[in-house]
């Protein structure tokens, strides 16, 4: 439908209506959200912006006033966002069908109302599951299963034996399956070892653009079921990232690194091999994880401490070039005082 009521968004999102019920066609920032606009305060910083807003209706948390708006009053008005912004995504959806351009090996196996973009390459053994998408370009090894409702965007590599869950989404560019980095030195010679896993990407998992996903030596790299990756991350080999984690853009994941449920990586975080991450950790954004974590670990840090100790420590730093001055003079004070010929000898 081209707009929404005020009313009906509210009702939709559980919210409640304070004000005028008027009809909106999209959805627009504070600052420039019009009057056929609905916008957002998920932010506390941002209020001010409220007294010049000019949008149809705002979504607000209980106990904002704004007597000249209508607002739509919910208990997280970011996760209200978040759902709203699905009502009014007008993007073109794939078409169901196989382009003639594409190449896809007698032996897949395709299920109902598939979209297979132009140049689409799938080996024999390929299992396409309902509803699934492959933009433009990607590519599938042999023996790759892409479950129902995914969608794979242009020119993602998936190498053979690796498997895409269910309503999973991979964005452009990204690798699945290429080989882990792993060799074993004699003498000068690096020997290559072969990698003889594969990658699991389980269900209602989504992938960013530019991503690298190594294969196992053995077993499974596996992604669990609603994890989000961020543009640009490196997972290595033998990971198992748990249920539910976020990591932000550029984190890399050293290989046989196990995360447990809900586990935040910030961006340009990292940790090194074989090390295991307690369930709903977070680590801060540059950080370098060198041990294992509990649960509910909070570091930041290089090397990654605990965020409490972390802020001490950087409030001392901040003071060394005083304290270095302080303690420049006292020694100078106390040279002087060695050297005063009216110094008594004890």
């Amino acid at each position: 439908m081209a707009g929404w009521t005020l009313a009906e968004i509210a009702r939709r999102l559980g919210g409640r209506l304070v004000g005028t019920d008027r009809a909106v066609t999209g959805v627009r920032p504070l600052e420039s959200a019009g009057p056929e606009d609905l916008s957002f305060l998920a932010n506390p910083r941002y209020r001010p912006l409220l007294e010049r807003c000019r949008a149809a209706g705002v979504l607000v948390e209980p106990g904002v006033e704004a007597p000249h708006l209508s607002l739509i009053v919910v208990d997280r008005p970011y996760v209200a966002l978040a759902k709203v912004l699905v009502f009014f995504d007008r993007r073109p959806r794939p078409v169901p069908g196989v382009d003639p351009r594409s190449a896809l090996d007698q032996g897949c196996v395709l299920g109902l109302d598939v979209s297979v973009g132009p140049f689409v390459s799938a080996g024999p053994g390929c299992r396409i599951g309902d509803r699934a998408a492959l933009m433009a370009g990607v590519t599938l090894g042999p023996g790759v299963s892409i479950g129902e409702d995914a969608v794979l965007h242009p020119s993602v590599t998936v190498y053979d034996g690796c498997v895409i869950g269910a309503r999973s989404v991979i964005h452009a560019g990204t690798v699945v399956g290429s080989d882990g980095f792993g060799y074993a030195q004699e003498g000068e010679e690096h020997i290559k070892i072969p990698q003889l896993g594969n990658v699991v990407i389980e269900e209602d998992v989504e992938i960013g653009a530019n991503v690298t996903v190594d294969r196992a030596t053995f077993g499974s790299t596996r992604i669990r079921k609603g994890t989000k990756i961020d543009n640009l991350v490196q997972v290595g080999h033998n990971c198992d990232v748990g249920e539910n984690s976020i990591l932000v853009a550029q984190v890399g994941l050293s290989g046989s690194v196990r995360l447990g449920r809900g586990v935040v990586f910030a961006g340009q975080s990292g940790v090194v091999g074989h090390v295991s991450i307690g369930d709903g950790s977070r680590i801060g954004a540059k950080s370098a994880v060198t041990g294992d974590l509990p649960p509910g670990s909070f570091v930041i840090g290089y090397p990654a401490r605990d965020h409490a100790e972390w802020k001490k420590t950087q409030a001392v730093l901040a003071r060394l070039p005083e304290m270095r001055r302080r303690l420049s003079r006292l020694e100078k004070r106390l040279e002087s005082l060695s050297l005063s010929p009216n110094r008594k000898e004890t």
